[in-house]
């Protein structure tokens, strides 16, 4: 057993770990889910607040989409920027939706 000895490091019985007490599992926090209509430029800033605010927020952008592409491409680009600058996290799918998370969330890929 002396080389198992040198090899692992020795338990010590009387080595104690503290616990730190500012722990609080009773907290009743919550998340926030928002579905929201993307129906022009303007509506960009108020999504980025509910972010900001901790919200996570789903938007309907496939009627923008399709109505006006260009306006459609414009609120993506800001979105990207403004969480690029805030941490969120932005992601499109399929359906026409974008989902914007705050930067206590990330999107699995």
């Amino acid at each position: 057993m002396g080389l198992l000895d040198d090899l692992l490091p020795r338990r010590k019985e009387d080595e104690m770990m503290e616990v730190p007490e500012d722990v609080d599992t009773t907290s009743n926090k919550s998340v926030t889910i928002r579905i929201e209509t993307l129906t022009d430029f303007v509506d960009v800033d108020r999504v980025a607040r509910l972010a900001k605010e901790g919200n996570i927020v789903f938007l309907r952008a496939r009627e923008l989409q399709r109505k006006d592409l260009g306006e459609f491409q414009n609120c993506v680009a800001k979105l990207k920027k403004v969480s690029n600058q805030h941490g969120f996290d932005l992601v499109g799918t399929e359906d026409g939706y974008l989902l914007v998370t705050p930067s206590f969330a990330k999107i699995e890929r």
